[in-house]
C-alpha cells in the first residue's frame, strides 16, 4: 500500500470491507477549535476519528506519547482495526496530524498505513460526499503489534546525538520557533532548538493546499537541509510533541531518503528538562 494517497484514490476504494479511514485531527493549544465535534459536523463517509491524545501513554504527562504495545493492540483493536485492514489516515488541515496516525500504525508494525493527500480540505473542495453524526458502532477486533524500536528515540537517545553527532536531528517546526524568534504555542515554553539540529518546517513540504510536494522537489527541501540522497546518518525527526515530526518521517519516505526515528517527546520534552542543551538564533 502506497503512504500517500490521492483523493481520486479513495474515493474509489471507499467501503471496500478491508478498507478503514480516520480523521485524526489534532488542533494546537492556541487553536480554539474542536476536532471531535468538527469531525461530528462532517467527515468523510463511514469514517471514524482517531484521537490521538487516547492512543497514547496515560503514565506521562507529555502529550500523546506513543502507548506500550499492549496499549496500542488493545486500543487499535477496539476502533476496529485488524491486521488484514488497510487504513488510510486524513485530518481537517489538510495534512497536519494525519501522519500522525499512519507513524503509530508502522510503529507497531502495520505497514497497510496511509495518508489522504490534501486530507478533508481536498476532499471537500472536489465537492465530494460527507456525513455527520458520531461515530458509528465499529466491531472490535483483535491486533497484533510488531513493535519496530528504530522508528521510536527517546530523549536518552538524542541526548547521545547532541553531544557526539552521531545522528541528524531534523526539526518540523516553525522557523521562528526554531530559531527562537518566536513563541512556543504552550504557555512557558522557551522556542529555540537542540544544538546541531536542521531546521525542516513541516509547512516547507506541502503546497498551499495541504497536499505533499513530488519526490524531487522534498530531496531538495531535504538537502538544503543537508540530508544526501545517500545518507548514511542515522536520522531523527522532532517537532513540538511528536506530530508534525511524522511528516518530515512521511516526505523523507516518500522522498525515497531512509527512514528517520520520531523523537516522541520532541521539543516539549528537551526544553522542559533543566540539563538539556538549548540554541538559540535570536
Amino acid at each position: 500500500m502506497r503512504n500517500l494517497v490521492s483523493t481520486d484514490w479513495l474515493a474509489s476504494e471507499l467501503g471496500a470491507p478491508d478498507l478503514l479511514v480516520f480523521d485524526t485531527t489534532k488542533y494546537l493549544p492556541n487553536e480554539p477549535r474542536d476536532a471531535q465535534a468538527e469531525f461530528a459536523a462532517a467527515h468523510i463517509p463511514g469514517a471514524g476519528f482517531f484521537d490521538i491524545d487516547a492512543v497514547a501513554d496515560p503514565e506521562t504527562d507529555l502529550p500523546h506519547m506513543a502507548p506500550t504495545p499492549g496499549r496500542a493492540a488493545r486500543m487499535l483493536g477496539a476502533l476496529g482495526i485488524g491486521n488484514h485492514h488497510r487504513v488510510v489516515f486524513y485530518d481537517q488541515k489538510g495534512l497536519f496530524s494525519a501522519a500522525r496516525g499512519w507513524w503509530l500504525m508502522r510503529l507497531f508494525g502495520h505497514e497497510k498505513a496511509a495518508v489522504l493527500d490534501g486530507g478533508l480540505p481536498k476532499w471537500r473542495a472536489e465537492n465530494r460526499a460527507t456525513q455527520a453524526g458520531s461515530v458509528a458502532d465499529v466491531q472490535p477486533q483483535a491486533f497484533w503489534t510488531d513493535f519496530i524500536a528504530r522508528r521510536l528515540a527517546g530523549i536518552g537517545d538524542v541526548k547521545r546525538v547532541v553531544e557526539d553527532r552521531s545522528a541528524l536531528i531534523l526539526d518540523a517546526r516553525p522557523k521562528g520557533r526554531f530559531d527562537g524568534t518566536a513563541p512556543e504555542p504552550r504557555p512557558g515554553l522557551p522556542s529555540g532548538h537542540m544544538p546541531g539540529a536542521a531546521s525542516v518546517p513541516a509547512s516547507d513540504l506541502l503546497h498551499a493546499d495541504g497536499t505533499m510536494l513530488p519526490p524531487d522537489e522534498l530531496r531538495t527541501r531535504f538537502a538544503a537541509a543537508g540530508v544526501t540522497e545517500n545518507e548514511a546518518r542515522p536520522l531523527i525527526a522532532s517537532c513540538g510533541t511528536g506530530v508534525t515530526a511524522c511528516i518530515v518521517a512521511l516526505g523523507l519516505v516518500q522522498a525515497g531518503l531512509p527512514e528517520p526515528a520520531v523523537y516522541d517527546g520532541s521539543w516539549t520534552e528537551w526544553a522542559s528538562r533543566p540539563e538539556t542543551a538549548k540554541q538559540s538564533n535570536a
